[in-house]
């Protein structure tokens, strides 16, 4: 070879082939895959729109097998009212399950709360004053009562079910003990008449169970403590590196629901125009069943306010139509085993989902 010729360097990036060329433009363009149609059931949307298909066919069925009686005016007003006190008791429970913990003495509060706001002496403030000391007294119970589940829970370190246990033993042998087990009559006339009357042709105590439930949505899903809640409920731990006081907002969150259950007392008085201790039997279970339908996790983390609503309805609805159907209440609670048993399948079966994917 000659000095003179040029000597030939390699070429240090390789041209790209036809074939290569498609190859990487075809990559980029490919559009992504199409969700799959399982995913809807993920989100709270779709949830809370298979629930309202839920109420919607138990509506139906009512329809088909009492006729005009399910479909009147009156008997939406009732389910209505029937749901109004166990709905705000599962607002609270709703708080209480998605920050991680469970409370079982949620009706034994209420038959408190209902006792100590009937007593004589509370009774005749009220009259001498004003219905609100009633309320007071009935709120105070419930928050006192939350308050001290919480400490129970998160400085105590008693697991949630034992302390609240505890509460409803001891919550419903005091409220006996006050009331001697007789059921103690509201003689305020004034608190059953604002209470017991209607706006707008709806129950005044619809409007509170509304109000309640919009309070809650907000709260929930709108504010620091509604973020912290989730985060609590979905790893405590971490939220407690994150800067979050974990003991104090657990009390919180009992307290609140205790409060709830105090609202609740005071609505059952009005309903039924009497404080006793046999009050909030196994609204415990209803209120946990209706949590549980309307989509919120019982490992805490994922709550929702909207299907707790619509939780209550359908259980409120189902046993509105068993009543008129002359059906059993062995027959209504039987229902309400599958119907809770079915829920948490799906849960689990969601969750599987959304963790393989």
């Amino acid at each position: 070879m000659s000095e003179d010729a040029p000597l030939k360097t390699p070429v240090d990036t390789p041209l790209e082939t036809p074939l290569e060329s498609t190859a990487s433009t075809q990559a980029t363009v490919t559009p992504p895959a199409a969700p799959r149609s399982g995913n809807l059931l993920r989100t709270g949307m779709g949830r809370n729109l298979g629930l309202v298909v839920a109420l919607v066919v138990l509506c139906i069925v009512g329809v088909a097998t009492a006729g005009d009686t399910f479909a009147t005016g009156a008997n939406v007003l009732t389910i209505l009212r029937l749901a109004a006190v166990i709905g705000v008791v599962s607002i609270g429970m709703t708080f209480v399950i998605t920050g991680g913990g469970i409370d079982l003495s949620v009706g034994a509060m209420v038959a408190l709360a209902s006792v100590w706001a009937t007593t004589l002496a509370t009774q005749q403030l009220a009259a001498d004053f004003h219905w609100i000391f009633m309320v007071s007294t009935a709120l105070l119970v419930g928050a006192a009562c939350g308050l001290v589940n919480g400490l129970l829970v998160a400085y105590g370190k008693i697991v949630p079910f034992i302390a609240t246990l505890a509460m409803l033993a001891g919550a419903r042998g005091l409220a006996e003990i006050i009331s001697d087990r007789r059921t103690q009559i509201i003689t305020v006339n004034s608190f059953v008449d604002f209470f017991g009357g209607s706006l707008i042709g709806v129950p005044v105590l619809v409007w509170i169970f509304l109000l309640v439930a919009a309070a809650g949505w907000v709260v929930l899903n709108r504010t620091t403590f509604g973020r912290r809640t989730f985060a609590v409920g979905g790893n405590a731990e971490a939220a407690r590196l994150a800067g979050i006081k974990v003991q104090r907002h657990t009390v919180a969150l009992y307290v609140l629901a205790g409060l709830c259950c105090g609202i609740a007392a005071v609505m059952l008085m009005a309903r039924t125009t009497t404080g006793s201790s046999t009050h909030g039997q196994l609204y415990e279970l209803d209120a946990i069943a209706a949590v549980v339908i309307g989509g919120t996790l019982l490992s805490g983390g994922r709550g929702t306010i909207v299907g707790t609503v619509i939780g209550v309805l359908i259980f409120t609805t189902l046993n509105n139509v068993f009543t008129l159907n002359n059906l059993s209440i062995s027959a209504q609670s039987v229902a309400k085993g599958v119907i809770i048993v079915i829920a948490v399948l799906l849960q689990q079966r969601l969750a599987a989902r959304s963790t393989s994917t």
